[in-house]
C-alpha cells in the first residue's frame, strides 16, 4: 500500500475525473481496475515471489530464470529504467509538497488572496515554469527543500526494505489516513458555504464526481471518447504500481508458501479506498463548493493541487490548518511511493554486479541526482518533467505491463502461473481470472497502448523537433538505458558462469 497510496491518488486522480466529466471517467476507471489492474496486480506478485524462490530479487534476473530465453534479462531491464526514472521527477514533486506544508506550519500561506492568478505566480516561480535556470538563478527555498528530501530518502532506504521502507510505511501511510479523514470530514461538513450560490453545495460537488450527467446529452459523447479511456488505463497502472517492476521486486522476497492472493487484493484495495474514496471525495467537492464547474476544469493535476486548492482553503474556515493537512498528508503519500522506486536497482546492482548495498546507493544516488538536476533546470513549461512522465511514466509502463502478462500468461502458462499464486494462500483465484490475463488483459492493453501512441506520438514527435529540453532530457533516457543494458550483459555472465552456461 505504501509503494501504490502516492500522489497519483491525491493529485492525478481527481485531475483526470474533473477533466472527464466526473461519473464518466468512472466507467473506464473502474473497467480498467477490473480488467488490467487487478489482474496484473496478481500476476506480479506471482512472478515475483516464483523468482525470488530461484534465488533472484531483481527485474532481470527474474525473467531470465522463468523465461529461458537469451532476450529475457534484457526485457527486465524496463522494471528498472521505469521506477528508477519516476523517482527522478517524483522526488522534485515531493519537495514542493513539503515545502507547501511549510508555509501553511509558518503562517506564509494563505497568501491572503482569493485570485487563483496569485497562487499560480507563487507555483509557477517556485518550480521555474517561466524560464530554464530560473530555481538556481533565484535563490528559489525549493533546492533545500528537494535537497532535505532526497537525503530523507535515502537515508531511510540505505536502512533497507524492514528497518527502512517497511518502518516508515507503518507509521506514515497510518498518519496519511489520519490527516486524509480529518480534511475529507471538514469538506464533507461545510454544506452550502455561500447562500448567494445554492448549487455549489456538498452534494452536488459528489454529483459531479459519481453521476453520469446522462440528461445533458453528451454522456455518449463522452463515454466514446478514447483518450478518456486512455487516461483511465494510465491512472491505474500509475497508481497501483503496476508496470513498475516495484511489486515483483517485493513478492520476490516472500517466502515459497506467503500469501500473495490476499495481499495483492489488501493493497489495491487499500490504494482504491485512497483514491476515490479520500483523495476524489476531497478535492473535487472542495473546488466546486467554492469555485464551481469551472474552477475545477482545466489545466494540470499540478494546477488542481498546487493552485486551486490553496484558493479553497482561503475560502475554508480553519483553511490554514487544512491546508497544511492536505500537503503534509500529500508529503506522507509522496515518499512511501518514492522510497520504493530504487529498491528494484538496488537489488540488481547487488545480485547482478555483486556490490554492497552502500555502493548501489551511492551510485544510484549519483545517477538519481543528475537526472532531477537536470529536470530542475529544465524547468521552463515543465519540459522536462513531462517528457519523462510520457516515456518513462506512461510508456514504459504500458510497455513493460504488456511484456509481464505475456510472460505470466503464455510462458509461464496461466495454470502453473495461477497454481504459483494460490500456493500457500488464504484466498484462491478462480480459474478465470488466468482467461483474464492470458486473453483479455493482452488485448486490452494492446488495443489501449495502439490507441494512446496512434493519438499521441505524431503531436509528440512534432514537439520534439522544436523543443530543446525535451532533447537533451530525451539523449539522458537513452543513455540511461544504454548503461542499464551494459550492466545487465555483464550480470548475465556473470549469473552463465555461476551456473555453468556458456
Amino acid at each position: 500500500m505504501g509503494s501504490a497510496i502516492g500522489l497519483g491518488n491525491f493529485l492525478r486522480f481527481p485531475g483526470l475525473a474533473a477533466q472527464y466529466e466526473g461519473g464518466v471517467f468512472m466507467i473506464p476507471y473502474f473497467i480498467a481496475l477490473l480488467l488490467l489492474g487487478l489482474p496484473i496486480a496478481w500476476a506480479e506478485w506471482g512472478i515475483g515471489r516464483a523468482g525470488g524462490n530461484l534465488g533472484y530479487n531483481s527485474a532481470p534476473g527474474i525473467f531470465r530464470s522463468l523465461w529461458k530465453n537469451r532476450l529475457s534479462p534484457y526485457l527486465g531491464v524496463i522494471g528498472l529504467i521505469v521506477p528508477v526514472g519516476i523517482y527522478m521527477y517524483y522526488i522534485l514533486i515531493e519537495s514542493w509538497c513539503l515545502y507547501y506544508a511549510w508555509q501553511y506550519l509558518t503562517s506564509q500561506f494563505p497568501l491572503g488572496s482569493k485570485d487563483p492568478a496569485v497562487y499560480s505566480n507563487a507555483f509557477n516561480q517556485l518550480v521555474g515554469m517561466e524560464k530554464n535556470g530560473d530555481v538556481f538563478s533565484t535563490g528559489s527555498k525549493l533546492l533545500y527543500f528537494l535537497i532535505f528530501v532526497s537525503i530523507l530518502n535515502f537515508l531511510f532506504i540505505y536502512r533497507g526494505l524492514a528497518r527502512g521502507i517497511e518502518m516508515v510505511c507503518k507509521i506514515a501511510i497510518p498518519a496519511l489516513f489520519i490527516c486524509a479523514i480529518i480534511v475529507l470530514i471538514r469538506v464533507l461538513t461545510l454544506g452550502t458555504p455561500d447562500p448567494n450560490l445554492p448549487e455549489q453545495n456538498v452534494m452536488n460537488g459528489l454529483g459531479f464526481m459519481w453521476n453520469l450527467h446522462i440528461e445533458d446529452g453528451l454522456f455518449w459523447k463522452h463515454i466514446t471518447n478514447a483518450d478518456m479511456w486512455l487516461a483511465a488505463a494510465g491512472q491505474i497502472f500509475f497508481s497501483l504500481s503496476v508496470g513498475f517492476g516495484v511489486i515483483i521486486n517485493y513478492a520476490s522476497y516472500l517466502k515459497k508458501n506467503d500469501e500473495v492472493a490476499l495481499s495483492a487484493v489488501t493493497s489495491v484495495s487499500g490504494n482504491e479506498f485512497a483514491e476515490v474514496a479520500l483523495g476524489g471525495m476531497i478535492t473535487i467537492p472542495a473546488a466546486f463548493i467554492f469555485l464551481g464547474i469551472a474552477g475545477i476544469g482545466g489545466g494540470t493535476f499540478f494546477k488542481l493541487g498546487f493552485v486551486t486548492l490553496p484558493v479553497v482553503f482561503e475560502y475554508m474556515p480553519l483553511g490554514s490548518i487544512v491546508g497544511l493537512l492536505w500537503f503534509f498528508l500529500l508529503f506522507l503519500a509522496a515518499i512511501t511511493s518514492s522510497l520504493s522506486m530504487i529498491q528494484p536497482a538496488i537489488a540488481f546492482f547487488e545480485e547482478g554486479l555483486e556490490i554492497g548495498r552502500k555502493t548501489s546507493i551511492i551510485l544510484l544516488g549519483f545517477i538519481t541526482f543528475s537526472g532531477t538536476a537536470l529536470i530542475l533546470y529544465f524547468s521552463a513549461d515543465l519540459a522536462a518533467l513531462d517528457t519523462f512522465d510520457f516515456w518513462i511514466g506512461t510508456f514504459g509502463i504500458f510497455i513493460f505491463a504488456t511484456i509481464e502478462v505475456i510472460l505470466f500468461g503464455w510462458v509461464m502458462g496461466v495454470d502453473k502461473g495461477l497454481k504459483e499464486i494460490n500456493r500457500g494462500g488464504a484466498v484462491k483465484l478462480p480459474s478465470w481470472v488466468g482467461f483474464i490475463l492470458k486473453y483479455v488483459s493482452p488485448v486490452y492493453l494492446l488495443v489501449i497502448f495502439a490507441a494512446w501512441s496512434f493519438q499521441k506520438m505524431p503531436g509528440y514527435f512534432q514537439h520534439i523537433k522544436t523543443n530543446f529540453a525535451t532533447q537533451v532530457s530525451l539523449v539522458f533516457i537513452i543513455c540511461f538505458l544504454l548503461f542499464l543494458l551494459l550492466l545487465t550483459f555483464r550480470a548475465v555472465k556473470k549469473w552463465n558462469k555461476k551456473e555453468g552456461l556458456s
